[in-house]
């Protein structure tokens, strides 16, 4: 949980500071970017993450977390069927920051912040292939079987060595398990 910022609150007090952020996090959901100052979409972007976050367990509980601080049910039910689902594969960073021109009349510092709901990068994609590699392989080596050795029983019978692998030889076998996908379509 992100520790509480000290000094002066947004908007003056701690519950009208929780409004505003309720109110921009909301609006975030709704619009899917939106342009405040940079100190509130730097504040309101771990509440907003929070609540994708919630939104990703996808349970009754989760969804009444969500609805303490989005008050609208129709943007909670966007945040659960099309922000949830598209986000599904990302482990954080839902949101993305974006300085911008500073405020026309009092120059205040201004920025954009998005929700992030393009698919991973090619190199995210590569390095999850891999993990899956590295699953199957550990799967395989994790439960070998005994050598049953005459006189002894299997508990004390040797068990047959794993062998290592190295992350050059699973990109490897990932690379080549796409290239036979991309054969067969």
């Amino acid at each position: 949980m992100p520790t509480p910022t000290k000094g002066p609150r947004l908007g003056g007090g701690p519950a009208h500071e929780r409004i505003i952020l309720a109110n921009l996090v909301t609006s975030l959901f709704e619009h899917g970017r939106i342009t405040t100052t940079e100190a509130k979409a730097k504040r309101m972007r771990p509440l907003a993450e929070r609540m994708i976050t919630f939104a990703k367990r996808g349970d009754l509980h989760a969804r009444r977390r969500v609805l303490t601080t989005v008050k609208s049910k129709d943007v909670v039910y966007r945040l659960f069927s099309e922000i949830a689902p598209a986000v599904a594969e990302r482990q954080g960073g839902y949101t993305r920051i974006t300085k911008v021109a500073p405020r026309k009349g009092d120059n205040a510092p201004m920025a954009v912040i998005e929700l992030v709901l393009e698919p991973l990068s090619p190199k995210q994609a590569v390095v999850k292939e891999a993990e899956k590699a590295a699953a199957r392989v550990a799967k395989k080596t994790a439960a070998p079987k005994a050598e049953k050795v005459e006189g002894t029983p299997a508990e004390e019978a040797p068990v047959a060595e794993a062998t290592e692998v190295t992350a050059e030889e699973l990109l490897d076998t990932s690379a080549d398990e796409a290239g036979s996908e991309q054969a067969d379509a």
